[in-house]
């Protein structure tokens, strides 16, 4: 079942499955994709383990041992030819080829190599000791053998991203301040994040543990690494923006501890189906844009929205999804948890003359129920969901289901076989008023698997929901 890009680079759905075909779900079904792991009979782990030979580097060295062992954890496949890859395939997905389940082939994406637009590196020892090595972990806590390697030969991860990890590497090493490997052991220096777009931004976004020093101690600081950055050696990674964050906590949003801007533009700005888009630090976006196109072009064909259609994009980030489809629609309602996102998505909306268009700050859970509660218009509803790997929360998949003017769902996952699950059969099961489900299920229809990050297992699934 192939051909579903077509000679000018669009998306299309073949012919044979242009029809809509609703199937029941039987638990099952998702219960069996979510424990296979096996291809040809051989375990998934196993399989990629034949692929990860550890002597891929022609050296002995325990360096050189560990960049292949940091090859072979990030991107596994990335010794197969990529049409193999795509062969290779994701085994899990196979279990939704039920009676009257469309599910074509993987979609190929048009970039391999470097097309990751967002990489977090950490701070840690490195297999030659050095204390402030700047990239990728290896290892396990179980076994003790955690150490941080050098992303130099990752094949996902473009060259930008790794010549600014090495800049800042060079920066910390001058630095008589520690790096922060456990909390409570002190030390200063954590993550670096690095963010770019096809228009040739780059932000760089350092994360620093403020430990006991003051207000005078951490503007020194500060000042130190916007000199590094702007007219030092780092000056070479011609940063568009620089961010610090002081954090207390492994993950801090900006509302629990606030990007610093040091220098440059607040936003970077990104491309993509001919409309610009402006990105904060921590507002999510595809890490792949290239094959966000081609996975927006396919949600706006299974959408089926006509001109007086109201589009429903829960967890919409900086408004992608629903800018993108916004000139089919006659409306488009965003939701999203991160507030600076939802800025974005405004100016977003305002910059590429977007009116029908607007946008709720605040967790889907709280927004969404009261939206749908007073529904009243008469127009066709249709929900794009696109949550992270945690999936959405039980309140969200009762207000969807609860909905009746919600007869068309598109659930967009990056990790189908996780948490997602649990929302597939909370959508598909029959009513069921112990968990205040009560309106009428939904049933699975197409399931089309995007190879969104090549060289590794992992891919994204968009699934459509009918009823």
């Amino acid at each position: 079942m192939g051909g579903w890009v077509s000679e000018n680079g669009q998306f299309e759905i073949p012919s044979c499955c242009a029809q809509t075909v609703h199937s029941t779900v039987i638990p099952w079904v998702f219960t069996a994709w979510c424990r296979a792991h096996t291809r040809a009979g051989l375990p998934m782990k196993k399989l990629t383990g034949m692929l990860c030979h550890r002597n891929e580097f022609s050296s002995s060295s325990g360096h050189c041992l560990a960049l292949s062992r940091l090859a072979n954890a990030v991107t596994p496949l990335w010794r197969l030819p990529y049409q193999e890859q795509l062969g290779f395939g994701f085994p899990p997905l196979l279990f939704l080829l039920i009676q009257g389940f469309a599910f074509p082939s993987f979609l190929p994406q048009p970039i391999i190599n470097g097309y990751r637009n967002k990489s977090t590196f950490s701070v840690n020892r490195g297999p030659d000791g050095n204390p402030k090595t700047v990239g990728l972990y290896v290892g396990t806590g179980r076994g003790q053998n955690i150490v941080c390697v050098k992303a130099n030969h990752v094949e996902n991860i473009p060259s930008k991203h790794k010549q600014v990890a090495q800049c800042y590497e060079e920066f910390i090493c001058q630095s008589p301040l520690d790096p922060c490997i456990l909390f409570h052991e002190g030390g200063h220096w954590r993550e670096l994040v690095v963010r770019t777009s096809r228009c040739g931004h780059t932000m760089a976004i350092i994360t620093f543990h403020p430990q006991q020093l003051g207000q005078e101690e951490l503007a020194a600081q500060k000042a130190l690494l916007k000199e590094f950055f702007t007219r030092g050696p780092g000056a070479v990674c011609a940063l568009t923006s620089l961010y610090f964050q002081e954090s207390t906590m492994t993950r801090c949003s900006h509302e629990q501890s606030p990007y610093q801007l040091l220098y440059g533009a607040p936003h970077i700005s990104e491309e993509l189906l001919g409309l610009r888009f402006h990105i904060s630090p921590d507002a999510f976006f595809q890490v792949n844009t290239a094959g966000a196109e081609l996975l927006y072009q396919a949600v706006g064909e299974l959408c089926q929205a006509a001109g007086d259609t109201v589009l429903l994009d829960i967890c919409c980030g900086t408004g992608t999804i629903g800018l993108s489809l916004a000139h089919r629609v006659s409306k488009v309602i965003g939701v999203e948890v991160v507030e600076k996102a939802i800025e974005d998505a405004e100016w977003n909306a305002a910059f590429n003359g977007i009116s029908n268009c607007e946008f709720h700050s605040g967790k889907a859970e709280a927004v969404l129920p009261q939206l749908l509660a007073s529904w009243e218009d008469a127009r066709p509803l249709v929900a794009v969901v696109n949550p992270s790997r945690a999936g959405l929360h039980y309140r969200v998949v009762r207000a969807i289901r609860n909905c009746s003017a919600i007869r068309r769902l598109l659930y967009i996952s990056c990790k189908p076989e996780g948490e997602a699950m649990r929302n597939f059969l909370e959508l598909c099961c029959p009513p069921d008023p112990r968990k205040k489900l009560a309106g009428e299920p939904f049933a699975p229809v197409m399931a089309i698997p995007f190879d969104m990050f090549p060289h590794t297992v992992h891919c994204e699934l968009v699934l459509l929901f009918t009823r």
